[in-house]
């Protein structure tokens, strides 16, 4: 089984990072290739710079069907460029937000999305209320940090995870929390440990279940919601 997981931003030590969780994650026969565009934001933290990433993200979903990958996965909590690239796609394509609050639902009464700035909060909360899953949710949280500080420092992150992560299981009833940025990925095994609630690295659940829907055969359907675009000439 070949998997493609696309840092959907031009940082190398945040896909460096992803690399060496995911790793450890995969099944042993899984073929894991885990790249970036060379051009684009460095980090995505706005609809703006989701924008900017998605055209140059789209080669690398055209290049995984060409090579015969049997899925890819989108790590970036905002999932860019999602639909369109199932539109263009013969294999499933997986974004960690939407695969990981769909997780969330099944573990837990409420969910918690800890994200990284405060500007962000009103997106997150209107993406999770478009996949109509406002009933699950118990807050979104902020840790006031850049996308890029939450990779290049770990341990202030990691304490910045477990204060939240607190405060949202104290106050506002969450069971679940969710690490919303590919750059938390491996940080919160400890917040589990000592909250006793359940912790989703998004990247690492949408991995196993791309590897699922890759041995079940299932892909996305081609009639409608995700229909290949028509051709057309671009100037």
């Amino acid at each position: 089984m070949k998997i493609m997981v696309i840092n959907p931003n031009t940082s190398s030590s945040m896909t460096e990072h992803l690399k060496n969780v995911l790793e450890k994650t995969k099944r042993l026969d899984t073929e894991l290739t885990v790249t970036n565009p060379e051009h684009g934001p460095i980090t995505i933290e706005s609809a703006y710079e989701e924008v900017w990433a998605t055209a140059n993200m789209l080669e690398l979903v055209r290049r995984a069907n060409e090579e015969k990958y049997d899925a890819i996965i989108i790590a970036c909590f905002s999932d860019p460029g999602l639909r369109a690239s199932r539109e263009i796609s013969d294999i499933p394509v997986l974004g960690i937000m939407e695969t990981t609050l769909h997780a969330a639902c099944m573990l837990g009464a409420r969910f918690t999305i800890i994200t990284n700035r405060r500007e962000r909060v009103p997106h997150k909360l209107q993406q999770v209320y478009e996949l109509g899953l406002g009933h699950f949710l118990a807050s979104v949280r902020p840790l006031e940090l850049s996308v890029a500080d939450t990779d290049a420092n770990p341990e202030l992150a990691k304490k910045r995870i477990m204060e939240v992560a607190k405060r949202a299981v104290e106050e506002d009833g969450a069971e679940v929390i969710i690490l919303g940025c590919a750059g938390m990925a491996g940080y919160g095994e400890e917040v589990e440990r000592e909250l006793g609630v359940v912790v989703l690295d998004p990247s690492a659940v949408t991995l196993k279940i791309a590897e699922a829907l890759s041995d079940l055969g299932l892909k996305h359907c081609k009639l409608g919601l995700y229909a290949v675009p028509p051709k057309k000439e671009f100037k």
